[in-house]
């Protein structure tokens, strides 16, 4: 069966899956609805996380992954509300991609740039 799972940095090195942390267990949960699962990601960014990219995977694939790191799963079924929870842990064990360091693609200096910056936030 097909579920949805919410994903961080989807298809990077640094890809992390969605938990809800209850105790010292993770628990993943799973879909049934890409609507919900949206719905729940947009939830997610209320609460200034990064914006989660909804994946659609087999559910035995989920299965396999949370007895392989020991991780609890939850299957959602569609039309549940369901609400993250109001605390979030403060360290994930994904970072959010950084931001690529613009190459100098022109010989405006840093300076220069500040300068046109400030110009036009004063037209503003």
């Amino acid at each position: 069966m097909r579920v949805f799972v919410l994903l961080f940095n989807a298809r990077t090195e640094n890809e992390g899956i969605h938990t809800i942390q209850l105790g010292d267990r993770n628990k993943v949960l799973m879909f049934e609805s890409e609507d919900d699962a949206t719905r729940f990601g947009v939830m997610l960014e209320a609460q200034d996380f990064p914006e989660p990219a909804v994946e659609a995977i087999d559910d035995e694939e989920i299965k396999e992954f949370c007895d392989s790191v020991d991780y609890d799963w939850e299957l959602v079924p569609a039309g549940a509300l369901a609400i993250p929870p109001e605390d979030n842990v403060t360290q994930t064990q994904w970072q959010q991609e950084p931001e690529p360091e613009p190459e100098p693609d022109s010989d405006v200096s840093q300076n220069e740039l500040d300068s046109i910056r400030r110009r036009l936030e004063g037209l503003l």
